[in-house]
C-alpha cells in the first residue's frame, strides 16, 4: 500500500495524504476521508521513507528519574498524548534518580539520533549545564528551572509557602518537616524554603531539630518519621516534601500506635505532602497536599519541543505552572495561576 493508493481510495491528492501524515494542514472533510481509508486498510507509513523525506526520525527521547511514580506517569501520559497525535514516538529512559545516568542517556539520545529530548529533571549539575548549552538537538527540561534550555516547571516555592501557612494553622505544638536533598532545586530547596517562609508568615517557625532528610521513597520517609517520633513527643504536624514520603510517615504513625507506644498526642498528628497521589488518597482517605498539573506539564513540554522541531521556534520559553492546595477531605482548593515568560 502506497500514498498514491491511499489517495485514490480516499478521493484526494497524494499531496493531501502526505500533509496529513506529516501533521500539515488538511481540511476536516479530507482529513476524515484519509483517516477512514488508513483505518480500513491498516496502512502504516514507512519510518525510513518518512525520515528521508522530512529529515526527521519522528522519535523523541524522554529521560525520567523513575517509572514507578504516579507524578512521572502523569507527565509521560501528557507527553505521549501530544506525540501520538502529531505522529511521533517516545523512547523512554529511566535513571533511578541517578544524575550521572541522566547525563549518559542524554548523550545516548543525542547520538541515536532523536529529533528532540525531554528531560524530567531532578537536579541540574555542572555536567547538565554543559550538555544543555552544547546540545545538538532541541531540549525541554520539565520540573526544574534552568536558563540553559526551554523549561516548564512548577511553582514549588509558592506551593511550599502555602503548605507552610496551613501547617502553622493546624499546629498547636511543633511542626516537623521531612524534606529531600537541596541539590534538587525544586522538590528540595524551593519547597523547603517556601515552607519555612509560610510558617513564618503564619506566626510559627520550623526548628532544626524537627527537620529530617529523606530519599524519594516510602521506606525512607518511614525511617525519617520514626527518627522524629522517637526523639520528639510534641509533634502534631509532619509535613513531607512528597506524598510518597508522607505515606512512609503515615505508616510510622500506624506502627507506633499498633505497638501501643503512641501517646494521645501522636494519634492526632496530621501528615501533609506534595503531589496529590491518588493511591495514597484512596488508602488514607486523603491528606492535606498540593496538586500540581503534572499531565499539563507533559502536554506543554511536548508541544513546546515539537514547535521548536517543526517550526524552528527560537524564542526562549520559561513557563511556570501553578498549583492547587488540597485539604484532606476533597480535591477542592485555591488555584494558583501559571506564569509564562
Amino acid at each position: 500500500m502506497t500514498i498514491k493508493e491511499i489517495a485514490r481510495l480516499a478521493g484526494v491528492s497524494s499531496a493531501a495524504v502526505s500533509r496529513y501524515l506529516n501533521g500539515g494542514y488538511v481540511s476536516e472533510e479530507k482529513r476524515a476521508q484519509i483517516k477512514k481509508v488508513i483505518e480500513e486498510t491498516g496502512y502504516h507509513p514507512s519510518a525510513q521513507a518518512r525520515t528521508l523525506r522530512t529529515k526527521r526520525a519522528s522519535l523523541i527521547g524522554v529521560v525520567v528519574p523513575k517509572i514507578n511514580s504516579e507524578s512521572i506517569s502523569r507527565i509521560t501520559e501528557g507527553i505521549g498524548k501530544v506525540l501520538s497525535a502529531r505522529g511521533y514516538q517516545m523512547l523512554l529512559a529511566s535513571t533511578d534518580n541517578n544524575a550521572r545516568k541522566e547525563i549518559e542517556y542524554l548523550h545516548l539520545f543525542e547520538k541515536y539520533p532523536v529529533d528532540g529530548i525531554i528531560l524530567i529533571g531532578t537536579m541540574i549539575t555542572g555536567e547538565h549545564r554543559k550538555f544543555l548549552k552544547n546540545a545538538q538537538v532541541p531540549i525541554v527540561v520539565t520540573g526544574q528551572y534552568t536558563k540553559y534550555a526551554n523549561c516548564i516547571y512548577h511553582d514549588d516555592y509558592g506551593a511550599g509557602k502555602a503548605m507552610g501557612r496551613l501547617a502553622a494553622s493546624l499546629s498547636h505544638g511543633h511542626v516537623a518537616y521531612i524534606g529531600v536533598t537541596r541539590e534538587d532545586k525544586a522538590a528540595g530547596a524551593a519547597r523547603e524554603d517556601g515552607f519555612r517562609a509560610g510558617m513564618k508568615a503564619g506566626g510559627a517557625e520550623l526548628e532544626e531539630e524537627y527537620v529530617r532528610i529523606s530519599e524519594f521513597r516510602t521506606d525512607s520517609g518511614y525511617d525519617a518519621a520514626m527518627s522524629l517520633l522517637e526523639e520528639e513527643n510534641d509533634i502534631d504536624v509532619i509535613s513531607c516534601a512528597t506524598d510518597t514520603i508522607a505515606a512512609g510517615a503515615i505508616k510510622a504513625l500506624h506502627i507506633i500506635e499498633k505497638s501501643g507506644g503512641g501517646t494521645d498526642s501522636l494519634r492526632k498528628v496530621t501528615v501533609t505532602g506534595f503531589g496529590d497521589n491518588q493511591l495514597l488518597k484512596a488508602a488514607s482517605g486523603g491528606i492535606p497536599t498540593v496538586h500540581f498539573g503534572y499531565k499539563t506539564s507533559g502536554i506543554r513540554s511536548a508541544e513546546l519541543l515539537l514547535d521548536v522541531i517543526e517550526r524552528g521556534e527560537k524564542i526562549p520559553v520559561e513557563m511556570k505552572l501553578g498549583f492547587r492546595l488540597v485539604d484532606g477531605d476533597s480535591s477542592e482548593g485555591k488555584e494558583h495561576e501559571e506564569e509564562q515568560k
